[in-house]
């Protein structure tokens, strides 16, 4: 659990994040040169991910991250203009400044010993919320680990509502990774890195170990954010795990692009391709099979399965992923959901079939 804290959590959802923004850039670039309509074409784009993300939020898996990328694409809209370096320090700025907000906030509350401890009392109101809070949780639980589908679907629903404001502001993290990756797009720095060699230098012997500090850091002082019982502390670990996440995992993009230079590194890699091709198919599939291992609807395996057992699981599950996206597509041209999406966005089913090579 401290691994996949130190060197994981936080870290992928940055990766998918900044390879959103380089689509979106890329899409951009190639509607530029073939002069049609990107505005229309990327809002159809974006509606259709907001309609996937929704029935996964609220009939799959509540902890949907898909919503969160539609809206951020209508957004992303007013950055079409800017050039690269304007990108990528909005990107910064929008990511970095909420980040040592909350540090400073955070370093304030510890140092003052202002913090709550669990042990002030509290107002009736406080009290109160606090009560309505575990008892949301408790019937959370129950509907989750015993209860029906339909139940957990009453839960997600109200779950979605209750959490449109801490959305809201994770969206300004979520568009700050985009303009980030837009701009690395962009720069040329993704597809010619090797004319990028400082920068990757940078990403690389830099960015990676000073996030790594800032994630041991994180992780000496909680692994768990509780903020009703040690707000000041919470928030310092947080926002410090905030500011460790897009240092190391744009060193991890960097790190890859060098190996995929190599011959080894680009066969190994090359392994993941097609699990990258449907990376939508699979990621709903991901929560899919978890709800269904793990809820009551399924085999109700709920607080059952310890942490160790549960990343074998998870290691078991996409290596299964990687071989049936292989196959799948040697028969298809694009997974299940991302054919759906490309209708949606060019308003027309495309040819589904994978075309059969032709004898020379």
């Amino acid at each position: 659990s401290w691994l996949v804290y130190v060197f994981v959590q936080g870290k992928f959802w940055i990766l998918f994040s900044l390879l959103f923004g380089m689509g979106f850039a890329l899409m951009d670039e190639r509607a530029r040169a073939a002069g049609t309509d990107f505005r229309a074409l990327y809002l159809r784009r974006a509606a259709g991910l907001m309609a996937i993300g929704l029935v996964h939020a609220l009939l799959i898996w509540a902890g949907d991250i898909l919503v969160t990328y539609a809206l951020g694409a209508f957004v992303l809209l007013w950055f079409r203009d800017a050039d690269p370096g304007r990108q990528a320090w909005w990107g910064a700025a929008l990511y970095g400044v909420p980040a040592l907000a909350l540090l400073l906030m955070g370093a304030m509350l510890f140092a003052t010993g202002t913090a709550s401890s669990g042990t002030e009392p509290v107002s009736a109101s406080e009290a109160a919320r606090l009560v309505l809070e575990k008892t949301r949780r408790a019937e959370e639980i129950a509907a989750y680990s015993t209860g029906s589908w339909w139940d957990a679907v009453q839960v997600r629903a109200r779950f979605f509502v209750d959490n449109l404001d801490e959305t809201l502001v994770f969206e300004v993290f979520a568009l700050g990774v985009f303009l980030i990756g837009a701009s690395l797009l962009r720069s040329g720095a993704i597809a010619h890195p090797a004319a990028h060699a400082g920068l990757h230098r940078v990403l690389r012997w830099i960015a990676l170990p000073a996030g790594v500090a800032l994630a041991l850091a994180s992780a000496s002082i909680a692994v768990q954010f509780d903020m009703d019982a040690d707000s000041g502390r919470a928030l310092v670990a947080m926002s410090l795990m905030l500011l460790a996440s897009p240092l190391m995992s744009l060193g991890y993009l960097s790190w890859t692009l060098r190996a995929l230079q190599t011959r080894i590194g680009a066969r190994v890699f090359g392994l993941f391709a097609p699990a990258g091709r449907m990376a939508l198919t699979n990621y709903l599939l991901q929560s899919l099979v978890g709800t269904l291992v793990f809820y009551g609807y399924g085999l109700g395996l709920w607080g059952r399965v310890a942490h160790r057992w549960q990343l074998l699981g998870v290691l078991v599950l996409f290596a299964l992923q990687v071989a049936a996206s292989r196959l799948w597509l040697a028969h298809f041209r694009f997974g299940p959901v991302e054919w759906l999406w490309r209708a949606c966005t060019y308003g027309r089913f495309p040819p589904m079939r994978a075309m059969p090579a032709r004898s020379p």
